[in-house]
C-alpha cells in the first residue's frame, strides 16, 4: 500500500472494486485486464478530499480455482499503483478469497472489512459509505451503520431490482461521490 498521509478525517468511503472503480471482466488475473472506468479517477479525486477512501473486493474465482491468490494481489496492488499515479491514496484493500458456500466472515454483506478497517483507522463509520454495483455491496454498508450506495455499472443494472426503492443509487461512482459530498454540506435526498 502507498504511504498515505493521514489526515485528521476519520470518515471513509468503502468502494467496490469491479464494476465500481474498474469494469467489470469477469475473474480478472492479469493487470492488463484492468480497465478503469474513464470517471473513476475524478470520482475518487473527489471524495479523497473529504473520506479515506477503501476498496473491499470479493473475488471469489480464488476459492473456485479460477484465479490465483498471488495474481489477485497483484492486480489490487497495481490498481493502487495507477491510481496513486493519478493522485489518489487508497489507503487499504481488503479482499475475500471464499466463495459463498464457504461462509467465511469476510464475504460482503458481512461488516467484518468495515470492522476491521474501523478498527485500525480509528473511523467514524455512521458518517462513512460503501458504493458497489451489487445489492450485498449496500447491505454491507447498512449492516455496519455507514450508508450504503448503489451503481448501475458493472452488474447494477442486472441487479436493480435486488435493492429497495429507499436505497440510494446513481448512474456511476462519479454521481455518487457529487452526492455524497453535497449531501454533507447540508443538501440530503434521493437523487433517483
Amino acid at each position: 500500500m502507498p504511504n498515505c498521509n493521514t489526515p485528521s478525517l476519520s470518515r471513509a468511503v468503502f468502494l467496490d472494486r469491479d464494476g465500481t472503480i474498474i469494469e467489470d471482466r469477469g475473474h480478472i488475473r492479469s493487470v492488463g485486464d484492468i480497465e478503469l472506468y474513464p470517471f473513476a479517477v475524478k470520482a475518487l479525486k473527489l471524495l479523497q478530499e473529504k473520506y479515506l477512501l477503501f476498496i473491499v473486493t470479493n473475488q471469489s474465482g480464488i476459492g473456485l480455482g479460477k484465479v490465483r491468490l498471488d495474481d489477485a494481489i497483484k492486480v489490487n496492488d497495481h490498481l493502487v499503483s495507477v491510481l496513486e499515479m493519478a493522485g489518489i491514496c487508497i489507503h487499504d484493500v481488503y479482499m475475500c478469497s471464499h466463495t459463498r458456500d464457504d461462509n467465511c466472515e469476510c464475504i460482503k454483506p458481512k461488516p467484518y472489512f468495515i470492522q476491521k478497517a474501523q478498527n485500525d483507522y480509528n473511523l467514524d463509520i455512521t458518517n462513512s459509505f460503501t458504493i458497489g454495483d451489487h445489492p450485498h455491496d449496500v447491505e454491507f454498508g447498512t449492516r455496519s451503520g455507514a450508508t450504503g450506495l448503489y451503481v448501475l455499472t458493472g452488474h447494477g443494472k442486472k441487479h436493480r431490482a435486488g435493492i429497495s426503492d429507499h436505497d440510494v443509487f446513481f448512474e456511476n461512482l462519479l454521481e455518487a461521490a457529487h452526492w455524497i459530498i453535497e449531501s454533507r454540506a447540508g443538501k440530503t435526498g434521493n437523487p433517483k
